[in-house]
């Protein structure tokens, strides 16, 4: 069975309408939710901000394996942010496949994949 989208409901409502007026609402809401949805938009500044940082940390896994602790410490650009930051960074890496994440007890170290 495929999930039903609100593009697909709105085309099932738009044939079921005869109203011209209401179609043309349930068209012009349509198309703007398809636009809403597709993948076309360009990337905000705090994303564009990340990959940058997200860079950094690559730079820093590249001499050696280290913790997020670590890797702040390891980098000027590094140091002011948050652990929080730095970790979501890193996680964020470890979801794109550039980086592997090696449990070891309650701490967990990085390295390049």
């Amino acid at each position: 069975m495929k999930t039903l989208t609100y593009v697909d409901a709105l085309n099932v409502a738009i044939s079921a309408v005869t109203d011209a007026d209401v179609v043309a609402k349930l068209t012009a809401l349509r198309d703007q939710t398809a636009k809403r949805n597709s993948a076309d938009r360009k990337p905000t500044k705090a994303q564009v901000a990340n990959e940058g940082l997200k860079a950094v940390v690559l730079s820093v896994l590249t001499a050696e394996p280290a913790t997020v602790s670590d890797i702040m410490t390891r980098s000027d650009e590094l140091t002011a942010l948050s652990n929080q930051k730095v970790s979501a960074l890193v996680n964020a890496l470890v979801k794109e496949g550039k980086v592997l994440k090696v449990p070891d007890g309650r701490k967990s170290t990085f390295c390049i994949a």
